[in-house]
């Protein structure tokens, strides 16, 4: 009788023992595969846009997007934030998530941007380029706005500051539109998102200073699978398709 009851007890825990390790091996039926996108700003349209059609085609999978200027995430994914794919707006800091042992593999270009001169609608101030944008905003220098923006302002020897530097370049744009100065300097992209509040000024030599954006898989990915499905995503026809609508270059 005793041997009985515990070749029992040992088929029951055995079975719990299995019931475990299934759950934690396979999600539970009808439980979602969260995968965490942090991006850059000038993204934030364009992923946004891509999160519907690939929940869409993927139902069983949860995007989860958080954009900032590409310097502040990877200080905080440096700091422990936990994400699966990271986007920026240049190269230069996806070699700081790089040094920073961050990546999963290797990055892949997927776009470009230029930089352009917006005014609040009707251009009240008449700034007519580079050299009289009157009081301006733009990005703070880590950012790879402020980057391409003081990169910019050299190529044309122009030496006026800015009279405010916001973190990231909807900072710089959401001071456009609301009228607080007579200019800003975001990209393209986000000037054409804007275009029914701003104005779009012709600025030279632009298209001498091209930011790549580009796209990687992170080490604290919970699901590399779905993770990665988003990059071929963000890579593939379909999602070139969109960025270039939206006013992004081709990939560099």
């Amino acid at each position: 009788m005793i041997r009985g009851l515990f070749v029992v007890a040992v088929a029951t825990a055995l079975a719990t023992l299995t019931a475990c390790a299934e759950s934690d091996s396979a999600p539970t039926e009808g439980k979602k595969s969260v995968v965490k996108i942090v991006a850059a700003s000038s993204l934030t349209e364009a992923f946004t846009q891509l999160e519907t059609a690939h929940e869409k085609s993927h139902p069983d999978v949860d995007i989860q997007l958080s954009f900032d200027s590409s310097a502040i995430l990877v200080e905080q994914l440096a700091q422990g934030l936990k994400a699966d794919v990271l986007a920026t707006a240049d190269e230069m800091t996806m070699a700081r998530a790089q040094q920073e042992d961050l990546l999963k593999g290797q990055a892949e270009s997927f776009a470009t941007n230029t930089l352009t001169i917006v005014t609040p609608a009707g251009n009240p101030a008449k700034v007519e380029g580079l050299d009289n944008l009157g009081m301006y905003a733009a990005c703070v220098p880590a950012a790879p706005c402020g980057a391409a923006t003081k990169e910019l302002l050299k190529l044309n020897k122009v030496s006026s500051k800015p009279t405010t530097e916001e973190q990231n370049v909807k900072g710089v744009l959401t001071k456009v539109t609301l009228g607080e100065v007579d200019a800003g300097l975001v990209y393209v992209s986000d000037a054409r998102a804007a275009k029914d509040k701003v104005e779009i000024v012709t600025t030279t030599n632009a298209s001498e200073v091209v930011n790549v954006d580009p796209i990687a898989l992170l080490k604290t990915t919970t699901d590399a699978k779905a993770a990665k499905a988003w990059i071929d995503l963000v890579t593939g026809p379909d999602g070139q398709k969109v960025l270039a609508d939206l006013g992004f270059g081709p990939r560099g």
